[in-house]
């Protein structure tokens, strides 16, 4: 079973091991950050750091002159990333036998939230999400899509991994988090993840629904939610909260929304892209889930893309949807955590990757070997050369 791993180009600029230390895992691949969000990240093994604090979304290459008229275009990286880190590291990486993919994050920029505020995503109550790009709007769509071409087609990459290819919501890791004293769970996230920003709006009405309506009767659905009630899990809990003709009309404009975003960006990158090259997604079956791994419905998305990245940390059972839907070529691959510190358990990869493949994986990607400890990497090589 073929296996990538997750790296960041500061895990490899300035250390020359690290290429031949990844290499020495037993993975074929490396999917590397060509366009990222904000992060602060260890390099336990660098020698001339340990923490990269990158202060906002970049890309970590120097973007091209067709972004010069725009008035959204990529954000260049600081010290943290300079010129044109992204092909240093990628060029270190294939010198040590290594495929190099990309690894691209659209709908996730703060800044652009903050410099932009009516490209975000609006909720109910009129709150801004200035991580969450609005994907609804045509001006926020160009600007990913055309992020996507460039960034995904780096030169020498075979493939890209496209993340936050859709909407992300209220959900999301934040400086100084407190979001967490009321349990919303997956209906009360979901109402709180829906957009009113203007180009939401006159989508609603185009479905017909008055759109004060909606909000209205979105923050009437909630107010049980605020006071502790439990709700009904899956799509069933947003039917019983808001109604299931309305929750339909929602979700008909948002899936659409969706689809023409991952449509349009797979389209561009597979025209820049030379013969051969790879695009998948990072993905969830759940059509109406938020955020990293966009909700999609697996039957269309494979058969838009050529696979995809499936979050597996918690079971495999996520891999079944697409498994159900996927075509011979088609790429399936099982996303593990192997950070223990983050929740993996690289200890246990060996019998994780044998669970995925029985429901459909046809590869691995390890998140994240940068991040990793030596005991991690250690665990991760010890269950790679056991299931080559």
């Amino acid at each position: 079973m073929r296996a990538s791993a997750f790296l960041y180009p500061w895990d490899v600029v300035g250390d020359p091991r690290a290429a031949a230390r990844i290499a020495d895992l037993g993975v074929e691949q490396v999917t590397l950050a060509a366009a990222y969000h904000s992060t602060r990240a260890l390099t336990p093994r660098h020698p001339r750091h340990r923490v990269v604090t990158a202060e906002h979304a970049a890309v970590l290459y120097e973007p091209d002159g067709r972004w010069a008229s725009r008035t959204l275009r990529p954000y260049p990286a600081g010290a943290w990333a300079p010129g044109d880190t992204y092909q240093e590291a990628a060029d270190a990486l294939a010198a040590a036998g290594l495929d190099v993919h990309t690894w691209v994050v659209l709908a996730h920029n703060s800044r652009m939230g903050a410099e932009h505020p009516d490209t975000s995503v609006v909720n109910a109550y009129g709150d801004r999400y200035p991580w969450a790009p609005c994907v609804a709007q045509p001006a926020t769509r160009a600007y990913l899509t055309d992020l996507a071409a460039e960034a995904a087609t780096r030169p020498g990459a075979g493939g890209t991994e496209l993340e936050s290819c859709g909407w992300y919501g209220l959900a999301h890791l934040h400086a100084h988090d407190k979001i967490a004293g009321v349990g919303l769970g997956e209906a009360g996230q979901y109402l709180m993840s829906l957009c009113f920003c203007g180009g939401c709006r006159a989508g609603y009405a185009g479905h017909g629904h008055d759109p004060d309506e909606l909000a209205a009767a979105v923050r009437l659905a909630l107010d049980p939610v605020w006071r502790g009630a439990a709700t009904d899990p899956g799509w069933a809990g947003v039917e019983k909260l808001l109604g299931a003709e309305t929750a339909a009309v929602t979700r008909v404009w948002r899936e659409g929304c969706a689809r023409a975003l991952q449509e349009a960006a797979v389209g561009a990158v597979r025209a820049a892209a030379p013969d051969g090259f790879r695009v998948l997604l990072h993905a969830d079956p759940v059509a109406h889930h938020c955020g990293a791994n966009a909700g999609v419905d697996p039957r269309h998305i494979l058969s838009v893309a050529d696979g995809v990245v499936v979050p597996c940390t918690s079971g495999p059972a996520p891999l079944a949807p697409f498994a159900a839907h996927a075509g011979p070529d088609t790429v399936l691959a099982a996303n593990l955590t192997v950070v223990a510190g983050m929740g993996g358990s690289p200890g246990t990869l060996a019998a994780d990757a044998r669970a995925a493949a029985r429901l459909g994986a046809t590869e691995l990607r390890l998140y994240h070997a940068g991040l990793a400890s030596d005991d991690d990497l250690a665990l991760v090589g010890t269950a790679l050369s056991q299931i080559a």
